[in-house]
């Protein structure tokens, strides 16, 4: 790299961590606040009437995972029905409705935050459910995600409660006092910087070779700022922020990067606040910001270094990603999406160098922890903490503990549950798309465009994809057939809603327990050593889990 070059990333490094760093603490305990107050406001409590909830009541784990379920499962029927009505509802720009396979698919996927799209947004959704079944998935899909994080969180600070909160009441002050408002800031933001915002429909227009062309528009700029404010990721247009429409300039780009990761990395704060010791927040938050940073950093490292005369001629391997972001603003997007559950593009992960290509994979076997989703990153990174206190007890010969919580046989059978869901739904999917012959013909035919190594890095990216809610894709695959659609909606609800089963029945064992004090044998959990276990763990159980499958992928492709 040239010393302009290393003064750019310099630079927009440095922004974005003085940007997040300022809205740490403030963001964080406006979370923590909204959790813990025990006033509604009006439209909060007209919004309980409506739907006949008691504010005041708590709930089990047992009740509050029945109304998660029920809750999400009235998303998907919803969802699915406008799809499949489409054509009879305004704004449809003439476009029929989706098929049944497509129309599963694309509801399983926003109503779990996955936000994955077997198709091409601008050319088979119109407005109506554009903004009216994905847009309001994507706050209230987001929503659940910070209640289950913070019914965790009151696990571990309740005394024999026995009680983790209200799901109804979590989730509409949620929507309400932090995603819509922070919402509307951001797309008058986005606004400024020239994304669209209109129903104009579709406009026909001469290039300057005499060409015609049709240019979509659409009220992107509200959706773009709850799909990035909610880790959601579904773009507008089928190559998502990529697209001038949505993500125009350097700077809206950076700022696109900031809505990813600015209630991610608050969340831990609203940790500390609410467990009542802000160490054990900073602590969480060393263990997120330390992989982001490795991480970003070796994506960043092999795609600048792309071998080949033509990536040393570019300055590093431009194949796929805008010239108005370069290689760095690329990287930094495609780790902070990949690592915050959030899976929109500013580039083409296919076109990666193909150890590039590994990293954004590796980022959500990781478990998508760091940041991680909204409510999803926190509520991840709590189990594994539990694992390692577990491991630590092990090593000090102490019955482990956290947060005066003992962690015993139910606590670490469900945080190994809670760790086994996706590395099973993401190897199983791949292993049968390419072990039932009939199945293997039709992805390898149809599916696959790029045979060979690369092919299967295609279909192991997707199922990862799918199982972890990220969203974002190889595009060299085609995802719209039967089994994909079918598979993948699969893997998308049983990736998001088996672990929330299980943190909940966490939060129950938990807030069952009254706190024990601490003694000179308790492992501080507060301090470095601490951490670096943390990390450990995080990465050690990911690369026992996927390292052979990696081989067999990207590695095999990257070392050939």
């Amino acid at each position: 790299m040239d010393a302009g070059t290393i003064w750019s990333i310099a630079l927009t490094a440095a922004t974005l961590i003085l940007a997040l760093a300022l809205a740490y603490r403030p963001v964080g305990d406006y979370i923590a606040r909204i959790y813990t107050g025990t006033k509604d406001l009006a439209v909060e409590r007209a919004t309980y009437r409506l739907i006949g909830v008691d504010p005041a009541g708590a709930q089990t784990w047992q009740a509050y995972l029945r109304s998660v379920l029920l809750f999400s499962a009235v998303g998907v029927l919803l969802v699915y029905g406008l799809m499949r009505l489409q054509q009879f509802l305004p704004y449809a720009l003439g476009m029929p409705a989706p098929g049944e396979a497509l129309s599963f698919n694309t509801a399983v996927s926003f109503v779990t935050n996955t936000n994955w799209q077997s198709y091409s947004g601008e050319t088979t959704l119109g407005y109506t459910v554009q903004f009216a079944a994905l847009a309001v998935q994507n706050f209230v899909s987001a929503a659940v995600g910070i209640a289950v994080a913070i019914a965790l969180v009151r696990g571990f600070a309740s005394r024999r409660g026995g009680v983790i909160g209200n799901f109804w009441v979590d989730l509409v002050r949620g929507t309400y006092r932090l995603l819509l408002p922070f919402s509307i800031v951001a797309a008058i933001v986005l606004l400024a910087g020239g994304v669209i915002q209109n129903v104009n429909g579709f406009t026909d227009a001469a290039t300057l070779t005499g060409a015609a062309q049709s240019i979509p528009g659409g009220p992107v700029a509200s959706q773009e700022a709850i799909k990035l404010l909610g880790t959601n990721g579904g773009g507008f247009f089928n190559v998502n922020s990529a697209h001038p429409f949505e993500n125009p300039t350097p700077w809206t780009n950076l700022f696109e990067i900031f809505l990813m990761l600015v209630i991610p990395f608050a969340m831990p704060r609203a940790f500390g606040r609410i467990v009542g010791d802000n160490r054990q927040g900073y602590a969480i938050l060393a263990v997120m910001a330390g992989i982001f940073v490795a991480s970003t950093a070796i994506l960043t490292a092999l795609e600048s270094a792309g071998a080949g005369a033509a990536p040393q001629l570019a300055g590093g391997a431009m194949e796929g990603k805008e010239v108005r972001f370069g290689i760095f603003g690329s990287t930094l997007f495609g780790s902070t999406s990949t690592l915050t559950s959030t899976g929109a593009v500013n580039s083409m992960h296919d076109s990666y160098t193909a150890l590039g290509g590994m990293m954004p994979m590796i980022n959500m076997m990781l478990g998508e922890i760091a940041p991680g989703g909204v409510g999803s990153g926190l509520y991840g990174m709590l189990v594994l903490a539990v694992i390692a206190v577990f491991v630590g007890g092990l090593l000090i010969g102490r019955t482990p503990e956290y947060l005066g919580k003992k962690i015993g046989p139910r606590e670490i059978k469900l945080a190994s549950l809670y760790i086994l869901v996706t590395p099973t739904l993401v190897l199983a999917g791949t292993a049968l798309s390419f072990a039932i012959p009939g199945i293997r013909a039709d992805v390898e035919s149809t599916s696959i465009w790029n045979p060979g190594v690369h092919g299967l890095s295609e279909v192991l990216y997707a199922f990862t994809s799918a199982a972890n809610n990220n969203g974002s894709a190889f595009a060299g695959l085609t995802a719209n057939t039967p089994w994909l659609n079918t598979a993948l909606g699969v893997a998308m609800l049983l990736g998001r809603f088996l672990p929330i089963v299980f943190v909940l029945a966490l939060a129950g064992s938990l807030a069952a327990q009254d706190k024990v004090p601490s003694t000179a044998g308790t492992l501080p959990t507060h301090r470095p050593q601490f951490a670096g276990l943390l990390a450990g763990v995080a990465v050690i159980v990911t690369a026992l889990t996927y390292f052979p499958v990696l081989t067999l992928g990207p590695l095999a492709e990257g070392l050939a």
